[in-house]
């Protein structure tokens, strides 16, 4: 995983492409909030107003979910990997000179660096390989930009952001009107189209690069549904023609996730991983601040968190059970390797580990930012832990006994709050690096041979700690 919506390094031709959809050709955005008779009630009555512009809290499970393994495996890696030179340089010409990418060769250089990638991570013991989003400028990948509906602005007005927004604070400089690149908003009812096809394209680069037999082990990342919704202020997400308010919305961004996932299932997907870099600044005090005494917002910051769960919940309703679901929390990993957020789990562990019906939770634990291993506490016995405690910021290794004393904690932790021993416990906890490698196409400061490092330092552990895949 990943971060940000900063100005892409390369705009090459399937890019571009997208960009046709321009600012031009956007909606007047007024400042509003949803069209609900709800909005002209006074501030006495705004206790009301959270039931009616957010979705009901999810209901809790009444039966467990079915337990997977393998996916998720005991090593693990998140995803993005740094892209080799060649293919840099093809998307830079095709940006430069404008040619196709028939033209340029990219298809053939762009199989041919799954195909390396992919055999890289089999060497190094990996079970759940990636294409290392090779095809992809930014993590994201271009899914949203493919959804029927939906606009791209570029450098759109900051007035449209929540100015305490992680992400936000760290691209709109002070005083500065816009918002740097590009960002992406429904200007009319959201729909999901035959074009939506970079996620499928990505998985067939991988296909192609192993026997079908091994095809239920590719994991494909994916942004999270609500990655166009957080960074906006109430109501902006969306054009006020569009949607009334976020409930009608919601209900829309879920269908187009359950068409897209039925439609990489049936193509052979078995194994997804949601980035979700929103859903650990529910763990920053300064965003909840800031959510407090933004007056534009209604509801609290945890009727928020709620939406959002239930979002999740909606999107991923109906699918088969063979899908193994997971969700990927950081808090931030920018060119350069920068974060933007901090903040212990605790603050939404119960909530998120019980309610988010998704089978693993992989998470950032690298550093002092994201806390202690306590709120494991609260993951339920039907899910699984992927505990990121080595970093893909810092070139620096780290010493192979630390990290195991590290799991063990974490085993502790998970076996305190389910009852069980640290033995059985370490069956639902699995280890990686905290984040990608590679989360944009360049800028990183590690070099190959330090992601070698790092990886071969994850399966090490894994053998060490549990002697299986």
């Amino acid at each position: 995983m990943h971060h940000i919506l900063a100005t892409a390094p390369h705009s090459p031709t399937w890019r571009r492409k997208l960009e046709k959809r321009s600012r031009s050709n956007a909606p007047d955005f007024p400042s509003h909030k949803p069209q609900t008779s709800i909005a002209l009630l006074n501030k006495s009555k705004e206790s009301n107003l959270s039931n009616t512009i957010f979705p009901q809290p999810p209901k809790k499970a009444t039966t467990m979910m079915k337990l997977h393994s393998a996916p998720p495996f005991r090593a693990e890696q998140m995803g993005s990997l740094l892209r080799p030179d060649n293919l840099l340089a093809i998307r830079e010409k095709i940006a430069q000179t404008g040619i196709s990418e028939t033209e340029a060769g990219l298809p053939t250089v762009e199989q041919e660096a799954v195909r390396e990638v992919v055999k890289m991570q089999q060497d190094l013991g990996f079970k759940a390989v990636t294409s290392g989003e090779y095809n992809r400028t930014r993590f994201w990948g271009l899914m949203w930009d493919e959804f029927n509906g939906t606009i791209r602005l570029q450098d759109a007005e900051a007035s449209m952001f929540r100015l305490y927004h992680p992400d936000v604070v760290s691209l709109i400089e002070k005083d500065r009107k816009v918002m740097p690149g590009d960002s992406v908003i429904a200007g009319s009812k959201l729909t999901h189209s035959a074009a939506t096809a970079s996620n499928l394209h990505e998985l067939k680069l991988v296909q192609a690069s192993l026997p079908q037999s091994e095809w239920c082990n590719i994991k494909l990342t994916m942004i999270t549904p609500a990655w166009f919704h957080m960074r906006y202020k109430q109501g902006r997400a969306y054009s006020a023609s569009a949607y009334a308010n976020d409930e009608e919305y919601f209900a829309d961004v879920a269908k187009v996730y359950r068409a897209e996932l039925s439609a990489l299932y049936e193509a052979g997907l078995r194994n997804v991983q949601f980035d979700d870099p929103g859903m650990a600044y529910f763990c920053s005090q300064a965003f909840r601040q800031g959510w407090a005494e933004d007056e534009s917002n209604t509801g609290s910051v945890d009727d928020l968190l709620d939406a959002y769960i239930k979002l999740y919940n909606d999107s991923l309703a109906g699918l088969p059970e063979d899908l193994h679901t997971g969700i990927h929390l950081c808090r931030g990993n920018f060119i350069g390797g920068r974060h933007f957020s901090e903040g212990s789990y605790d603050v939404i562990a119960k909530k998120l580990f019980e309610d988010l019906n998704v089978n693993t939770f992989y998470l950032e634990y690298d550093t002092e930012r994201a806390g202690g291993f306590e709120p494991l506490r609260f993951l339920p016995k039907d899910k699984n832990v992927v505990v990121g405690v080595i970093s893909t910021k810092l070139r620096e290794m780290e010493d192979k006994e630390a990290v195991k004393q590290r799991i063990f904690k974490a085993a502790d932790f998970v076996a305190e709050g389910s009852g069980e021993s640290r033995e059985e416990a370490l069956k639902r906890v699995c280890v990686s690096p905290q984040c990608g490698f590679s989360t944009h196409e360049s800028g990183y400061p590690l070099l190959v041979e330090h992601q070698k490092k790092k990886m071969s330092l994850v399966r090490e552990v894994a053998d060490e700690v549990w002697g299986q895949a």
